[in-house]
């Protein structure tokens, strides 16, 4: 009789335990989803998509910290490989915000809230101490594209396209859309996926193969 107590006791304290580890989890559950929902209206507040940040009249901020995201290519069009007259003859150093190219790499799509900064440099030089070729001068613009089904709904892909580049060189803390016509055409034309030029960054395209 003794023994079978015994076993009664243990088995009802393994069946509080059981109930206390599920009540534990419940509350960690609903303390983890209180505070995404908090983080989430907060992002809401100061207009945050993604990465991207907009102030109350619709123009997104310079994004912070972009040098530490995901590198994904630095292509160049020089002017003496196009007449003279290249329409974007700098180096292009582009860098993706990390949670979306997470994403990327398990999906192989572009998420809502996707931003790609285009950083861009002079063309500084032919010469090198690794011999003739072309080399990154002087930082001179940046332009950042913004995937958001709410912000640009009407836009081709929900993409926004926008253009930090200031007088002497120095950037713009903020800055508004710019016209459809400036940035869209050119990539519904020749982008491979999704107005994304990936056939241009082999990083783009390793993450597509794994």
């Amino acid at each position: 009789m003794k023994k079978k107590y015994s076993q009664c006791r243990s088995a009802a304290m393994i069946a509080g335990f059981v109930v206390l580890f599920a009540l534990a989890a419940a509350s960690a559950l609903a303390a983890e989803k209180g505070m995404v929902e908090m983080i989430t209206d907060v992002a809401k507040e100061k207009g945050m998509i993604g990465a991207a940040s907009f102030d109350p009249q619709g123009k997104l901020m310079l994004p912070k910290d972009y040098r530490r995201w995901v590198f994904v290519g630095a292509p160049v069009t020089p002017n003496d490989m196009n007449g003279g007259k290249a329409a974007f003859p700098e180096f292009h150093h582009v860098y993706i915000d990390p949670g979306s190219f997470k994403l990327y790499q398990e999906t192989g799509k572009f998420r809502d809230g996707t931003v790609i900064v285009k950083e861009l440099a002079t063309v500084g030089g032919k010469k090198g101490a690794s011999g003739n070729g072309y080399f990154p001068g002087e930082f001179n613009g940046l332009a950042v594209a913004v995937k958001s089904s709410s912000r640009f709904a009407d836009e081709p892909g929900n993409w926004g396209y926008f253009n930090f580049g200031g007088e002497g060189g120095k950037l713009k803390e903020s800055a508004r859309a710019q016209e459809t016509a400036a940035c869209s055409p050119c990539h519904q034309k020749n982008a491979a996926q999704d107005l994304v030029f990936t056939q241009y960054y082999p990083v783009l395209r390793a993450a597509r193969a794994k």
